[in-house]
């Protein structure tokens, strides 16, 4: 997606990583030299792909080379998941959604070009899904329209391929027209009022009740595309964010003024995903809200030395962890953690300093200490989540999100 550098010495310019070879499957990983783990025929798997290189000198040499394996793996088993009509995973509800991941992480690397049979397939696949609203999405199933074309416009985007303007163009238009905004009409066909808590947000359905999740997709879908932060849906959209941050000096809705004041993020105007804040009362702020939100508004150009911006950052250096997903309860902590995982890169990867420091003075190299979870993780070269909620029992999802998330450390 992004120009490509030389390697650091000790990851000498065009390296192969060899991904797999005939064999059982206690084959051995020529990077690692540990069993691959893989016994399956699969044409894709015995594929050699380059070695996709850092564009920072943030990454040691240990670390570059274990990424790269697990990007190269990865990506592999993704390709091999690919169905005969071009697309990933096409039965699910969601639809086109995960060939947009797909196509992302795909495109992303050097190897994969927009000519590639893959690339060609898979994007005739999902572009066979835009409507004549702009929208890409499934027409049986509006429902999750908002990410769908969200996740379209990612993958449009990062191929930089001219032919794909149009749709972009369109894209564009169709998420911009999806945001909540005075004289919208909400579902009983109300019309929204100047001043509301919704405005701004954007819904999976059309000007239904928004959330924090909807609202980031779409703001990352508008950033990659290259929507300036200062354009007003993208302030439109800070000021929802502001609305679902737990700080009463700048929100005043009741969720706030009930909440932790914390700084963090929750899910929607009277939910959070993690359930009550301290003592019952107001909404937990939780990791994936709290980087998604944060990382949100500093896509609206937000400075670092916002009181909101900076109020994110320190609930981020208070909780952080790569164990689970942040301050989720107990029972509920490993829901959702490939994306987070997905969303912190993303977010410090914009907030664009190497080393974070945490509440307790601690040090912490977010990008190694990133690709070290997701190896102790990866099984078969693949992921996924045995805490199976928002699909993420699905290795196809999960394998995508920890690639991209892979893919960002490797970024300026």
């Amino acid at each position: 997606m992004r120009a490509m550098i030389a390697f650091t010495t000790a990851v000498a310019v065009g390296m192969l990583v060899m991904l797999t070879g005939p064999g059982c499957s206690d084959e051995q990983d020529p990077q690692t030299g540990t069993p691959s783990g893989r016994s399956d025929q699969n044409p894709a798997r015995r594929r050699t792909l380059s070695a996709m290189p850092f564009q920072n000198d943030a990454v040691d040499a240990e670390h570059q080379k274990t990424a790269q394996t697990m990007v190269n793996d990865g990506l592999l088993f993704l390709v091999g998941q690919q169905e005969d009509g071009g697309g990933w995973r096409t039965g699910t509800p969601v639809g086109p959604a995960y060939t947009a991941l797909v196509l992302k992480a795909l495109v992303q690397h050097p190897d994969f070009t927009i000519d590639s049979p893959e690339m060609e397939r898979g994007y005739a696949y999902l572009l066979g899904y835009q409507q004549p609203d702009g929208g890409v999405y499934d027409p049986k199933n509006p429902n999750y329209a908002n990410y769908t074309s969200s996740l379209a416009l990612m993958a449009l985007a990062a191929s930089r391929d001219p032919k794909f303007n149009q749709a972009k163009r369109e894209l564009i238009a169709y998420l911009k027209n999806r945001q909540i905004v005075p004289g919208s009409k909400d579902p009983k066909g109300r019309t929204v009022q100047e001043g509301e808590d919704i405005i701004g947000g954007t819904s999976y359905g059309k000007h239904g009740r928004p959330d924090g999740s909807n609202t980031g997709m779409w703001a990352e879908a508008l950033h990659q595309a290259g929507v300036p932060g200062d354009d007003p849906a993208m302030q439109r959209m800070a000021g929802f964010f502001t609305r679902l941050q737990n700080r009463s000096e700048s929100n005043t809705t009741s969720y706030a003024l009930a909440g932790p004041n914390d700084g963090g993020f929750y899910y929607a105007m009277g939910e959070s995903k993690a359930g009550a804040g301290p003592g019952g009362t107001g909404l937990r702020s939780y990791g994936s809200l709290t980087y998604m939100g944060f990382k949100s508004m500093l896509y609206a150009g937000l400075t670092k030395d916002d009181p909101r911006v900076a109020a994110a950052f320190e609930w981020i250096r208070r909780y952080w962890t790569l164990e689970n997903n942040p301050n989720m309860p107990h029972d509920k902590s490993l829901q959702g953690l490939y994306y987070y995982y997905h969303t912190y890169a993303k977010a410090l990867r914009a907030w664009d300093r190497p080393v974070i420091k945490d509440a307790k003075g601690k040090e912490h190299n977010w990008r190694q200490e990133l690709i070290d979870a997701l190896a102790e993780r990866v099984k078969d070269a693949q992921w996924v989540n045995n805490a199976d909620r928002w699909y993420e029992g699905d290795p196809t999802l999960v394998t995508a999100y920890a690639v991209l998330a892979i893919q960002e450390t490797m970024g300026k």
